[in-house]
């Protein structure tokens, strides 16, 4: 393992690749050489709303807000996000993300990747 690594997010591959219209996902943890921390990117269309979300059995992660606005949704609950708002989110709590008129911007950061499947995809459905 080299002793550093520089990636630029928006050079990697969109690894969503059109399976969700309006959203645009990179992935880095592979690319850094990483043994403990994952760095991913989400770009959401403007007023995009997820139909899924997702929980991990023991991954801890934080969001933070890199431009635009909107909504997490968390179990139950809607927070509303503006640029510059960092989330941590424990593992067993659903979250789902939907931008605002100006799209979303999201840097998302994960712990130690656990063995085996860590994380449950889940749908979502948001209240009016």
């Amino acid at each position: 393992m080299e002793p550093f690594t520089i990636v630029n997010m928006l050079e990697l591959d969109d690894s969503v690749g059109g399976r969700v219209e309006g959203l645009e996902g990179r992935f880095a943890r592979a690319h850094l050489d990483s043994r403990d921390i994952g760095v991913s990117h989400f770009r959401y269309a403007p007023n995009l709303r997820s139909t899924m979300g997702h929980r991990h059995r023991e991954q801890e992660e934080a969001y933070i807000v890199v431009a635009g606005s909107g909504q997490v949704m968390l179990d139950d609950d809607i927070h509303e996000l503006r640029q510059w708002d960092v989330v941590r989110v424990s593992p067993p709590v659903a979250r789902a993300f939907a931008a605002g008129p100006d799209g979303m911007d999201i840097i998302a950061i994960g712990g130690p990747k656990p063995d085996g499947r860590d994380g449950e995809m889940l749908e979502i459905v948001w209240p009016d």
